[in-house]
């Protein structure tokens, strides 16, 4: 079996984690889940990695969307160095991490790259209520997560499907339309004839509106 792709169901699994025993996606049917790797407890650019996104999750929950942290550590590692950031740093990390000690579902979702060595690199993987993969993304052990960016995605997701519209560049600051969506293009003449009389346009082919 390949790796999962934007489109596919997402591979189910059964996984131990710092919250208990979790069936996915089957545990978070209904809900937008963020799934996201990182190399290994107790390093400087995973616990700023952890920090930032438990700093988010109120924001992520306010859109319906679940945090899961995974890497190759055991459970007790997970634990330990939650509660050292809780302790050092007073931050609470409230969403769970998988302890994927034998690499099984690292393997399912092309977590670990051999060029980078045996552990995960800072894979992200956004899955929408119905279990089917969204957006990828990889980052290198070396350059931590924009997790800014990644909230902007999820929301973007969510809007483009709510409205049945397309999210432009660096939405919602972009540099043409600002926070304005793109309006998909006409599929016929007489939609296309229609366009610059129905929105404000650019051509026919790109048309923008203001959200309702």
């Amino acid at each position: 079996m390949g790796l999962p792709l934007i489109g596919d169901k997402v591979p189910e699994f059964t996984a131990k984690t710092t919250h208990g025993v979790i069936n996915f996606p089957k545990d978070y049917e209904g809900k937008w889940v963020v799934l996201f790797s990182h190399p290994a407890d107790f390093t400087p650019v995973c616990t700023t990695e952890f920090v930032a996104f438990q700093k988010r999750y109120d924001e992520f929950k306010a859109l319906n969307t679940e945090l899961i942290g995974l890497s190759i550590d055991q459970v007790f590692s997970h634990i330990k160095w939650v509660e050292w950031i809780k302790e050092k740093l007073g931050i609470e990390i409230k969403f769970p991490v998988i302890a994927d000690d034998r690499g099984q579902i690292s393997e399912l979702f092309g977590m670990i790259h051999p060029g980078k060595g045996t552990n995960t690199v800072r894979a992200v993987f956004i899955i929408d209520p119905k279990g089917i993969l969204r957006a990828v993304l990889y980052y290198p052990q070396e350059l931590g997560r924009n997790m800014d960016e990644i909230l902007r995605m999820v929301k973007g997701l969510q809007v483009s499907d709510a409205n049945g519209v397309a999210i432009p560049a660096n939405w919602p600051n972009n540099e043409l339309v600002g926070d304005e969506v793109i309006v998909p293009p006409a599929s016929d003449c007489a939609t296309a004839a229609k366009r610059l009389q129905e929105y404000e346009c650019y051509d026919w082919w790109f048309c923008h509106k203001k959200l309702k």
